[in-house]
């Protein structure tokens, strides 16, 4: 669990359609027998939700944050500095030719996300981000070069900003010890051999997944998977054309945990 640094098939129902005084003969034609009984209905899932799990691990990998060092920013323009340290940026992750998923020419970098909004893939250390006026929370976390993110303690940056003089409405209240959930993949527009196999993947805060603890749940087209592993999946069998992806943050008991950013919604698009 990463903790922040500050922060059945169904029951068939048997009938019995005797009755007082009703004869054999008449009952017969009433009660079919196990043959002419419909079969169950069965629903098939048209998609398939795999976990990955041969990828390079890079667990002495470590982001931090060196600019800015405040809370409070102008509007505009802002210069972030990274410090980067067991992981080197623009690398091809060993595996990425093998796997199957898009991958970029670009090499690894940093997923850059404000208010799990989607992300803004970073190859350098150094860079500007134009900040409107609000309370903006900032997830950095390092990604493998086919857009994996790297799950440790030390591979990820988690903080809150406030940008000028924000109204009521741009006020962001976050509670830096509760549960979250932020969406990283799929993300934009898969052609070729790219929209064979989508990767699914995603960042948790203050919370792991277990059978009997809390789970993520994603709908994919309409269809639920409840995951109860943190672990990158592989979504396979989507349609060409616009597809949409849910993920929610479940507690043990299927209630929806409340939280900014614990339910979001996405559209991709898949072309040959």
């Amino acid at each position: 669990m990463i903790k922040t640094k500050t922060f059945t098939i169904g029951i068939l129902l048997a009938i019995g359609l005797t009755s007082c005084g009703e004869d054999k003969s008449k009952q017969s034609e009433n009660v079919k027998t196990d043959q002419e009984q419909p079969a169950p209905e069965k629903t098939e899932k048209s998609l398939s939700l795999t976990k990955l799990d041969s990828y390079e691990m890079f667990p002495d990998a470590k982001l931090s944050l060196e600019m800015p060092e405040g809370n409070k920013l102008e509007k505009g323009e802002t210069s972030f500095k990274f410090g980067v340290e067991n992981y080197t940026l623009k690398e091809q992750t060993i595996g990425s030719e093998t796997l199957g998923l898009a991958n970029s020419s670009k090499g690894q970098h940093v997923h850059f996300i404000l208010n799990n909004g989607p992300y803004g893939a970073k190859y350098n250390e150094e860079f500007t981000q134009d900040l409107p006026v609000g309370d903006h929370v900032l997830l950095a976390f390092l990604s493998r070069s086919y857009h994996m993110a790297v799950k440790t303690e030390s591979s990820y940056v988690l903080k809150k900003f406030r940008v000028g003089k924000p109204t009521e409405g741009q006020k962001l209240d976050v509670d830096f010890e509760a549960p979250h959930l932020f969406y990283s993949r799929p993300k934009g527009t898969y052609s070729g051999k790219d929209a064979k196999k989508i990767m699914l993947d995603f960042f948790l805060i203050n919370t792991d997944l277990s059978g009997d603890g809390n789970k993520v749940k994603a709908t994919i087209n309409g269809e639920e998977f409840m995951i109860d592993e943190w672990a990158p999946y592989a979504i396979e069998g989507m349609p060409m054309g616009e597809n949409t992806i849910k993920l929610e943050l479940f507690d043990n008991e299927g209630n929806y945990i409340e939280g900014p950013f614990n339910k979001v919604e996405r559209t991709i698009t898949l072309e040959q």
